[in-house]
């Protein structure tokens, strides 16, 4: 396998795209606009001139990696000639289902797609193919670049064949790839979104605040971020659309969402990337700050 098309440059698709160029894969990298092609490519080049600075890798492997990587805003012009495809697009069902039909369309028939998704059933998306058994999950952990874990997720009808071949490809990329099969949430997510929304929850009832919260889980269970942080850091929109998926899927109250987290999503407070969730971000530094909102206990 030596060239990847990657569908999506947000934070997952270009953290895949920069592993897969710094090993040597020649990586389409494809999203509808230019400008979030651009801004993709520059926050790549950040990461590696963090990489350089660390001594984890010289200025050539830089440009040797940056070299590898082309952008695209038409998938059948991404896709063509690839060996694998690697849909990194939102997290929304009917978005993921339109694009493999695409995929399915416009790539060659032995080109393997394969799905980023955290959540979403790997059989359904393989469903509206011609293809199941070259459906597959490959569910990265964000950063990209650092994460060692890869979820391989088999649908319903994957392989034998193109199982074996994604593993063997992820450990290629100096991960430990972990196979595992297709129930909603698979296994990091059906385990660790009922643990943020429990927290969520001990927030909502007042037993504690943010930081205490954080702080119980980070020295009491050696975890190296809260799980309030943690959902800032991922998303709470998408956090809400994974515990959904768990709540239809499995028909059971314990994944129901906490009406806090409901709430905040539908304010637009999704954490990180828009400056507010259980902590603020726009005040420039690195330090934790607790959102106003939740900075009285009494006030959640």
């Amino acid at each position: 396998m030596k060239k990847v098309a990657v569908i999506g440059s947000g934070t997952m698709g270009n953290g895949i795209a920069h592993t897969l160029a710094q090993f040597g894969y020649s990586v389409a990298m494809i999203d509808i606009s230019q400008d979030a092609l651009t801004k993709a490519l520059g926050t790549i080049g950040k990461n590696l001139d963090r990489m350089v600075t660390k001594g984890s890798i010289t200025e050539d492997d830089k440009k040797k990696t940056l070299g590898n990587i082309s952008t695209f805003t038409k998938i059948a012009d991404g896709v063509a000639g690839c060996e694998l495809v690697v849909e990194a697009a939102t997290e929304n069902v009917e978005l993921k289902l339109n694009i493999f039909r695409e995929l399915d369309k416009v790539c060659s028939p032995e080109t393997i797609l394969a799905s980023n998704t955290s959540s979403i059933s790997i059989t359904k998306i393989a469903a509206v193919t011609k293809r199941a058994d070259k459906v597959i999950g490959m569910h990265f952990m964000n950063p990209v670049p650092v994460m060692k874990l890869v979820e391989v997720i088999r649908g319903y009808s994957t392989s034998d064949e193109v199982t074996s071949l994604i593993m063997n490809l992820s450990r290629k990329l100096n991960k430990v790839p972990v196979e595992v099969n297709d129930y909603p949430g698979f296994v990091a997510n059906k385990i660790l979104m009922p643990m943020i929304n429990e927290a969520i929850i001990t927030l909502h009832e007042g037993t504690a605040g943010v930081m205490e919260i954080d702080t119980v889980m980070k020295l009491g269970m050696a975890h190296p971020m809260g799980p309030l942080q943690l959902a800032d850091f991922i998303g709470l929109d998408v956090c809400l659309s994974i515990l959904r998926v768990l709540h239809e899927g499995y028909g059971n109250p314990k994944y129901a969402p906490c009406t806090l987290l409901v709430n905040m999503v539908t304010a637009g407070h999704l954490g990180a990337k828009s400056g507010t969730g259980f902590y603020s971000y726009t005040h420039g530094t690195k330090d934790l700050v607790v959102a106003d909102r939740f900075k009285k206990k009494e006030l959640v």
